[in-house]
């Protein structure tokens, strides 16, 4: 598992997919609220003039020398939900990230969150 301590030194550096293409720059962390761990980046993509942030699951996500290589596929990952550069998740929208990548989505018992940037 990636610490939080070392997930905000790799900010701008290259995300890959499993064969090593490269899928964007990484820009933020969300924290599981419960945990408090590392849950989801979001990754910088698309043209100079037209970039947003596209989320990516981090529970196999390995550290390399100068890039995070994510176990999901290029072309999953730039059709997962985004958000504009200068844009806060809503927390409506939480849930279909995990749609996404068929994971499961638990907001708190009284509603809270799931995720909260870091």
């Amino acid at each position: 598992m990636i610490q939080s301590a070392d997930v905000r030194e790799w900010r701008d550096h290259d995300v890959v997919d499993a064969k090593g293409h490269k899928i964007g720059v990484l820009e933020a962390i969300y924290v599981d609220t419960t945990t408090d761990e590392p849950a989801v980046a979001t990754v910088r993509t698309g043209l100079p003039t037209r970039q947003r942030l596209v989320f990516v699951p981090l529970d196999a996500a390995i550290l390399g020398p100068d890039y995070l290589r994510v176990p999901y596929a290029k072309s999953m990952v730039r059709k997962a939900p985004s958000i504009g550069t200068d844009d806060v998740l809503p927390a409506e929208r939480e849930e279909a990230i995990f749609q996404h990548y068929d994971m499961t989505y638990q907001p708190g018992g009284q509603g809270e969150r799931q995720l909260a940037r870091r």
